[in-house]
């Protein structure tokens, strides 16, 4: 008989293609891919994720990162691969919480990028352990609910990767309330990076007190960067503007998911 680990979960997934060559899955629950088709599945993590955050500790011993939601963990092999390349004497510690433990336990099986080959074991050992470990990394994986994950933690994380399926698919994890848990897990002079560009999650940022960046390039759409201190590297985003432009648009609150429809 065959182990879930001996294929991929294709009953609550199907592959899908992407523009970069990269397989991404489509989640039926959430009715959402887990990555931008049109921008690439690996290309995603790398422009709205891993490079931006590079460049903001590039002069760290030793980086902390949270990424939400580990998915099909993409952000944290695509990190792991570009720091052992680029910056191999930083010592990573990866903290990623995922509340679907079937497709986690899958993901031996995936598809994964020519590049991800060599991370082999560090993707069975994340599966089917929760945890890998070596010289350099520390990954950590959190099979549960995010929100409650998130609160065990104060003033530890330099980068956090805010990579949840969209706020109209999955709110909690978008919220004012939310950003401001994340804050509290956050150094004072930490990163946080999300593909999202919407209004709402960047007030939810901006009254937690975040500098709003955007972070763009002509391979790729347009993301958005948060950070608690100025940055010098990215285009500020003007959300005084903003709001006086869009005066009835507000963050999500924990206070109206009660109200919105279920996914």
């Amino acid at each position: 008989m065959k182990k879930d680990t001996d294929r991929f979960d294709t009953d609550m997934h199907t592959l899908e293609l992407t523009k970069d060559g990269s397989y991404t899955a489509y989640s039926k629950e959430y009715a959402q891919h887990y990555h931008s088709t049109r921008d690439g599945a690996l290309h995603e993590s790398l422009k709205k994720h891993i490079l931006p955050a590079s460049l903001h500790v590039k002069e760290k011993k030793e980086v902390a990162i949270l990424d939400i939601c580990y998915g099909l963990g993409f952000n944290t092999l695509a990190t792991v691969l570009h720091y052992k390349k680029y910056a191999p004497q930083i010592k990573l510690h990866i903290y990623s919480p995922e509340l679907d433990a079937k497709l986690v336990q899958s993901l031996p099986s995936f598809h994964y990028p020519e590049e991800f080959k060599i991370l082999h074991e560090v993707i069975t050992a994340l599966s089917t352990q929760g945890r890998y470990e070596d010289e350099t990394i520390c990954i950590e994986l959190f099979l549960g609910d995010a929100r409650k994950y998130v609160k065990k933690f104060e003033n530890k994380f330099d980068i956090v990767y805010q990579d949840a399926f969209s706020p109209d698919a999955n709110p909690m994890l978008w919220t004012q309330e939310y950003f401001s848990d994340i804050k509290k897990s956050m150094k004072k002079d930490a990163i946080l990076t999300t593909y999202s560009t919407a209004l709402k999650t960047r007030l939810a940022l901006h009254v937690n007190g975040f500098y709003i960046y955007l972070n763009k390039g002509e391979d790729f759409r347009a993301a958005t960067v948060a950070s608690l201190r100025e940055l010098s590297n990215f285009e500020p985003v003007n959300m005084q503007h903003k709001i006086i432009c869009n005066p009835d648009v507000q963050p999500l609150r924990d206070s109206e998911l009660n109200f919105l429809s279920p996914v």
